[in-house]
């Protein structure tokens, strides 16, 4: 069961940059998840999915927090001293690598939590609306 849906997410930018067993926890959780569902109603199984829909990835909590230092910083920067303002250069320049590598200081941390990329997200919304019926 875990080879068939990471043939599916293989091409992760941040999967390719993530430590081996933190991928492999968040494929066990994955799994884990989609045997959970495999007895439970039709109702059970569009509730996690409407979960999951709203479940942020790595990439909006990458991007979330870069905004919310950069703001931090060129407030304190602005009132208090002008030091401040590497707050926002330093957030800025991770969002950068981010969106060219997919990877950034943070992101193994934010991994290590838990925090899953869209395409592992989709992976267990697929599994669940296989469970479900929705391609039958």
């Amino acid at each position: 069961m875990l080879t068939d849906f990471r043939e599916l997410i293989r091409g992760d930018r941040v999967r390719a940059r993530t430590r081996p067993e933190v991928n492999e926890a968040i494929d066990c959780e994955i799994a884990a998840t989609a045997m959970f569902y495999a007895d439970k109603s039709e109702y059970e199984i569009s509730k996690r999915i409407e979960e999951l829909d709203k479940e942020w990835d790595i990439g909006r909590h990458v991007e979330t927090r870069a905004a919310v230092i950069s703001m931090i910083g060129l407030i304190l920067g602005l009132s208090r001293s002008r030091k401040w303002f590497i707050l926002p250069l330093i957030a800025t320049t991770f969002l950068l690598q981010y969106a060219l590598q997919g990877w950034a200081p943070p992101i193994p941390l934010l991994r290590r939590f838990g925090i899953r990329t869209r395409q592992e997200i989709e992976v267990e919304k697929y599994a669940l609306r296989a469970l479900r019926g929705d391609f039958d």
